[in-house]
């Protein structure tokens, strides 16, 4: 017989926009983990309710809710998430949530490093262990 297969992990994206959503998307199932997407932070909520989830990208932008009150209701409902939202910092130009989120030791990447740090954000997340580099 040969080794049991793992079960995939299930990702929340909260991503309003197309490009970024597919990116995240196409990234999760090609490191094995299926993707679930929400667009606000309500449908976010109600997912989550819904659902289980191994982790959330959460995309501060894309909020109908306050960030504090989103990740607060995401505690509430799943506490077992508390260190695996990773969030997504991209153009949030507010000094109070950028203080927040790092007060709040949530994990976070800048939209603009996104394609190049998620695959290993995502990994740290899951505690998957990184694909072995190529032998060249």
């Amino acid at each position: 017989m040969g080794q049991p297969v793992a079960p995939r992990r299930k990702v929340l994206i909260v991503e309003d926009e197309p490009s970024i959503r597919n990116v995240l998307y196409v990234l999760l199932a090609a490191m094995g983990c299926d993707g679930d997407v929400a667009t606000s932070g309500r449908q976010a909520i109600s997912m989550i309710r819904r659902e289980s989830f191994d982790a959330i990208l959460l995309d501060l932008r894309c909020m109908n809710l306050a960030p504090k009150e989103v990740v607060a209701q995401v505690l509430e409902v799943r506490p077992r998430l508390m260190d695996r939202v990773l969030v997504i910092t991209g153009e949030v130009s507010d000094a109070d949530v950028l203080n927040w989120v790092e007060a709040s030791c949530l994990p976070n990447v800048p939209r603009e490093q996104l394609v190049k740090d998620i695959a290993a954000r995502i990994q740290t997340l899951l505690g998957l262990a990184a694909a072995p580099k190529p032998v060249v």
